[in-house]
């Protein structure tokens, strides 16, 4: 028995003709709408059974929320997201705003409706290698482009992450000094063990690391953050 469904994707020609191909296959198509983000209204208003919301970035904050309310107004609905792959935390968000199911945009035309029906029917539908990477990259995340940024930022103590603030904003020992409140040689110190931690040979060398890997903005929350109501100790 054929599907009563909706199409939807923020690229036209991709949702009519994932439309057409079931048309041809016997499913009954209420509709291929383009953007997803405006679809909501016309799934609600036409109620299938199932729609098929295809999306390029699945990871982007606010993509589902069209699920979220055709699951809110029309929860009968079954929807079925068409990502991209490997997208575990894509696939996480889908089933976290009340997708029935995930599946690859490279799917052939016969996993799409295998999917469909399982939705259909009230069961999640997914492929189980799918599934079994998602879990393995929640599990382990592989490393995010910032994360060289926080992982220099835990080398460094309170103080050098202050100095190496000072440095960045182009302060010389000198100034690093009187703002800190310490002697100069502790800050030429300071400064010392912060280039030997960074690996790098120069002030100026230190201070582009720190604004390449997103160091500075975190040593600039995380000096604020120490620094709080109370004055620092004395050195």
């Amino acid at each position: 028995m054929g599907v009563r469904l909706m199409v939807v994707d923020d690229h036209r020609l991709l949702a009519e003709a994932l439309a057409s191909a079931l048309k041809l296959r016997g499913h009954r198509v209420l509709a291929a709408a383009a953007p997803s983000a405006g679809a909501a209204d016309l799934v609600v208003s036409r109620a299938p059974e199932v729609c098929l919301m295809g999306t390029a970035a699945p990871a982007e904050p606010g993509v589902f929320d069209p699920v979220v309310r055709i699951k809110k107004e029309r929860p009968q609905v079954a929807v079925v997201v068409l990502g991209p792959v490997p997208n575990p935390r894509g696939i996480a968000a889908a089933f976290a705003a009340g997708a029935s199911g995930y599946v690859r945009h490279d799917e052939r035309i016969e996993g799409v409706e295998r999917a469909m029906m399982k939705a259909r029917a009230g069961e999640a539908a997914i492929a189980p290698a799918l599934l079994q990477q998602a879990f393995e990259e929640l599990l382990h995340p592989a490393a995010q482009p910032d994360d060289e940024g926080a992982r220099l930022l835990q080398m460094l103590t309170p103080r050098e992450v202050e100095v190496l603030v000072r440095v960045a904003e182009g302060e010389d020992t000198r100034l690093i000094a009187a703002g800190m409140g310490i002697a100069p040689s502790t800050a030429r110190t300071h400064v010392q063990r912060v280039l030997m931690k960074l690996g790098v040979g120069s002030r100026l060398e230190a201070a582009a690391l720190a604004a390449r890997t997103g160091l500075l903005d975190r040593a600039t929350v995380s000096n604020a953050n120490a620094a709080g109501p109370q004055q620092a100790p004395p050195q």
